[in-house]
């Protein structure tokens, strides 16, 4: 009866793991990973590693066991919906107590490419029976702050006008994953989880260009140009389209965030997009 975190060797996984183990012995965690030797420092902070890969059935199926509270960390692959079936069919198998899914703020109203995944792995915890939690998260600062540098060069850029992102950091939705993970009434429950100040590109950019003492705005290209923008710094033209379609669902509002329930989970205020800056950017100086 562990408490098991699937990717947990990924950037939100290494932080929900991170924030069980302030809350929990070490005993009672178990880190799903595909590669060993990226999980020998949970390991080595007494967490139980057990190797599996997302798809292949045979290692999931070894991954689980009987009163397990599992957190599926969606896959960033192109066959996720499949990926996440083999882990739903698996915790199945296994007789896990509860299942727990990073999904997409809006769930079933989150209306874009990127979200469908979430939307039809939503569809099929529901259908698999299995007593449940969803995590809605909404946009993480470091989606941003991550690209510091090519923004410092370059300038903010995108095609998302003037709609809002209630973003918050990575670690607080970690940190609102292990709080489901270890305490009790959150069965049957999906959580909008998003941060409590929502800005615009043109805010951030904004920020960025005072806290870096650079002239450094916001170019809002349209849907074409930005994809075009996309492509040619490297993305295949698929994946710039989902990037694409990302702002196009901000600019219609469905990032700017739905209610508070992130900040009641984890018992604070959320991480300000000008904290990540301020981080990021003595990262990039540093470096």
């Amino acid at each position: 009866m562990s408490i098991v975190v699937t990717a947990a060797t990924g950037h939100l996984g290494t932080l929900v793991v991170d924030e069980l183990l302030q809350r929990v012995p070490a005993d009672q965690v178990v880190a799903v990973a595909r590669n060993a030797a990226k999980a020998a420092p949970l390991a080595e902070r007494g967490v139980e590693v057990r190797i599996a890969d997302y798809n292949d059935p045979a290692a999931l199926a070894k991954a689980f066991g009987a009163g397990d509270t599992v957190l599926l960390i969606s896959g960033l692959e192109p066959n996720r919906l499949e990926q996440h079936k083999a882990v739903l069919a698996a915790a199945q198998d296994a007789g896990v107590a509860r299942i727990a899914y990073t999904s997409v703020l809006g769930g079933p109203e989150a209306d874009f490419d990127l979200a469908a995944d979430h939307r039809a792995t939503e569809q099929a915890i529901l259908d698999s029976g299995l007593p449940y939690t969803i995590l809605r998260n909404g946009w993480y600062n470091e989606v941003y702050t991550d690209q510091l540098a090519v923004q410092l060069a370059n300038g903010v850029v995108g095609s998302a006008g003037d709609g809002l992102i209630a973003s918050a950091a990575r670690r607080d939705y970690a940190a609102a994953a292990a709080v489901v993970l270890t305490s009790e009434g959150h069965e049957k429950k999906a959580y909008e989880l998003n941060g409590d100040v929502a800005w615009t590109l043109t805010e951030y950019a904004a920020e960025l260009a005072k806290q870096s003492g650079m002239d450094i705005g916001y170019t809002n290209l349209s849907p074409e140009d930005h994809a075009q923008v996309l492509v040619g710094a490297g993305l295949p033209e698929p994946v710039a389209q989902l990037f694409v379609g990302v702002d196009n669902a901000i600019e219609r509002g469905l990032l700017a965030g739905r209610g508070s329930d992130l900040t009641r989970l984890i018992g604070r205020p959320t991480t300000p997009v000008a904290e990540s800056i301020s981080a990021a950017l003595k990262t990039v100086q540093a470096g």
